[in-house]
């Protein structure tokens, strides 16, 4: 059993934030393995593949970002997998936007989703670190990672994830070498991705823990909740509201539709 994870953070609002690549990146190997419908547990949004012989749970946390590993931990407990089974995926800024590493243990540099799970299951899972590149500022950080994609990136971030797809029997087998050689293939084919903006963007309106946590503030706790909501964060309310149980499917098909429109 493996847990394969995308970083992002949960609402429309956000879903095609260069932040989000993580969870497009586990939404393109749900659609590539034939996962089903999208449903709420463990403080996220999960579908189930097999990989070969392997049983895979997808899992997107909906807690925003800097709480991933609340629920990541919450389903290594209840499946009783260690965090050498877990793989995250996540966005880098500082790769070259379509480059991918592959990396195992070590620490966050200074990523808040990264943090967060080291903070819960410890450091010695594998992440896969997806190039966004870098605006070229600490000040423009926030506003870079929490803006979409352009236009233009979706020419080299279309087949990029598709790659991933395609290419995730290898990561999970721990052949991360043929892993990266196909991500690569696809990097010679595809056009060369524009610089990032040297320049301040215009983000989509974002929590205040969001931005906080983004340039490494640190972030109040959240508000004591009810019983029946202790497992959302206070400034998690703009996450879904599907209740337990529930098919969530918006989300692919909104990124599908993104890919389609020219």
């Amino acid at each position: 059993m493996k847990i394969l994870v995308g970083l992002g953070n949960p609402g429309e609002k956000y879903e095609e934030n260069r932040h989000n690549v993580g969870f497009m990146a586990v939404e393109a190997i749900a659609e590539n393995h034939g996962g089903g419908a999208w449903k709420r547990r463990f403080q996220g949004l999960t579908t189930e593949i097999d990989v070969g012989r392997e049983k895979c749970l997808l899992l997107k946390p909906t807690t925003f970002m800097n709480e991933s590993g609340r629920s990541i931990g919450e389903a290594m407990r209840f499946f009783k997998i260690s965090p050498a089974d877990v793989i995250v995926f996540h966005d880098e800024l500082d790769l070259e936007p379509g480059r991918i590493r592959v990396k195992f243990g070590g620490g966050h540099a200074g990523h808040n989703g990264l943090k967060s799970i080291s903070a819960h299951i410890g450091n010695d899972y594998h992440r896969v670190r997806i190039g966004i590149g870098h605006p070229g500022s600490r000040e423009a950080v926030v506003s870079y990672v929490l803006h979409d994609f352009s236009k233009k990136d979706r020419e080299w971030l279309e087949p990029l994830l598709k790659a991933v797809a395609s290419g995730v029997s290898h990561l999970i087998a721990g052949q991360d070498a043929k892993f990266l050689n196909e991500i690569a293939r696809v990097n010679r084919a595809a056009p060369e991705p524009a610089a990032p903006a040297r320049k301040d963007e215009r983000p989509a309106p974002s929590p205040a823990a969001e931005l906080a946590a983004t340039n490494g503030a640190s972030v109040p706790p959240p508000a004591a909740q009810t019983p029946e909501r202790k497992s959302q964060p206070a400034y998690a309310a703009t996450a879904s509201t599907t209740q337990p149980g529930e098919s969530e499917t918006s989300l692919a098909a909104k990124l599908r539709a993104w890919f389609t429109r020219r």
